[in-house]
């Protein structure tokens, strides 16, 4: 069955926006929305930019900073699991190996 979309409101630095998503997407919408409020009023609280649009370019710029370096920790993460496995998996085939002869 397919959920239809219904509008949530959230607040970003005081002005509330309608935004539609489905159902069972709303509690991250909000919790997205209150990170980037959280973002852009830390941007504001610093007063080196003034404008709602040069604060929300400068939110989402930051945001996508964390967003890309988390991807790359990830990506580093899965490397270095991956090379652990693959050390454990030669270790397990010596041992197999001594074990038949």
């Amino acid at each position: 069955m397919i959920e239809s979309a219904s509008a949530a409101a959230v607040k970003i630095l005081d002005k509330e926006y309608r935004v539609n998503c489905p159902p069972d997407e709303r509690e991250a919408l909000i919790e997205a929305a209150r990170y980037l409020n959280e973002k852009m009023r830390d941007i504001r609280a610093g007063g080196k930019v003034i404008g709602l649009e040069r604060i929300a370019v400068m939110a989402a710029l930051n945001i996508s900073y964390e967003l890309l370096q988390s991807r790359r920790q990830t990506n580093d993460d899965q490397s270095e699991t991956h090379e652990h496995i693959e050390q454990l998996l030669g270790k397990l085939n010596r041992a197999l190996e001594s074990v038949d002869c």
